[in-house]
């Protein structure tokens, strides 16, 4: 029984095999045409895609050539694709401007490049044209029922390119005086990302971080500029103690005022 099954299996993929071989050979683009779609139903998708990327240029200036780019992009985003997925679908919302799919060509183009974002430690260009896509398509489409999810994705995007930014003021404090001061380097890192992304939910972890930094710049400190760097240090804890009253840093933070204060009243 057994081998009856794997020798039907084995005619039914020859025989797949098979026609689509002489699909691909075919000039009936009509036929093509419709078992693209038939593919891409399926999903079967790299089927699909070869022969879409035939026919959008033979059916160009057809309607069918607008539906044929968009499951083109469709075919190489449900492969995971994404690099190129998003390439098709700019190339759609390009083309067809005012098209059937451009809204969702939009959205994609912006999904896809999230989806292929890499993770914070590295480069983040493709993070901001990430970004840049999703915030295009909601200008275009403030009205769309992927409003919300288009929001949550710049949000998580942001989130990353923030984390980029703590793991490299994180990165200056590790390095403490080690060629230069890394501790300053660190504070304007830290301001920065505070200042471009205000709401993150890393805020208290870049905050503690420029408390530290700020008191490790008056330990090292040349003594005429140690009791000004001090002073800074008390300043920046009471504006830390203000934000993040309960905060789970709040003992360092303490200890870091005590020893500033000691220091300045000896």
């Amino acid at each position: 029984m057994k081998k009856i099954i794997i020798t039907l299996l084995a005619v039914v993929l020859f025989s797949s095999c098979g026609e689509y071989n002489k699909l691909l050979k075919s000039t009936d683009y009509e036929y093509k045409y419709e078992a693209a779609k038939n593919y891409f139903a399926k999903g079967q998708y790299t089927r699909a895609a070869t022969l879409l990327n035939e026919l959008i240029t033979i059916l160009k200036g057809t309607d069918k050539a607008e539906e044929s780019l968009y499951m083109l992009g469709m075919s190489y985003y449900n492969q995971g694709d994404y690099q190129t997925a998003a390439q098709t679908f700019v190339q759609y919302y390009n083309v067809y401007p005012r098209g059937i799919y451009t809204e969702l060509a939009r959205f994609h183009a912006g999904k896809a490049l999230y989806l292929d974002t890499p993770e914070p430690r590295l480069d983040q260009t493709a993070t901001y044209s990430a970004i840049q896509q999703l915030q295009m398509f909601m200008e275009y489409f403030p009205q769309s029922s992927k409003k919300d999810e288009a929001q949550e994705m710049i949000f998580a995007l942001q989130d990353k390119l923030v984390m980029k930014e703590y793991l490299s003021a994180k990165l200056y404090y590790d390095l403490g005086i080690y060629l230069g001061n890394n501790y300053l380097s660190c504070v304007i890192t830290a301001q920065n990302a505070l200042k471009d992304y205000p709401y993150t939910n890393l805020r208290e972890d870049l905050s503690i971080l420029i408390l530290r930094a700020k008191y490790e710049m008056a330990v090292y400190s040349v003594d005429d500029r140690k009791p000004e760097r001090y002073r800074e240090t008390i300043d920046e804890y009471y504006a830390f103690k203000n934000e993040f009253p309960e905060s789970k840093y709040l003992e360092e933070a303490e200890r870091i005022f005590k020893n500033s204060e000691k220091v300045l009243g000896e």
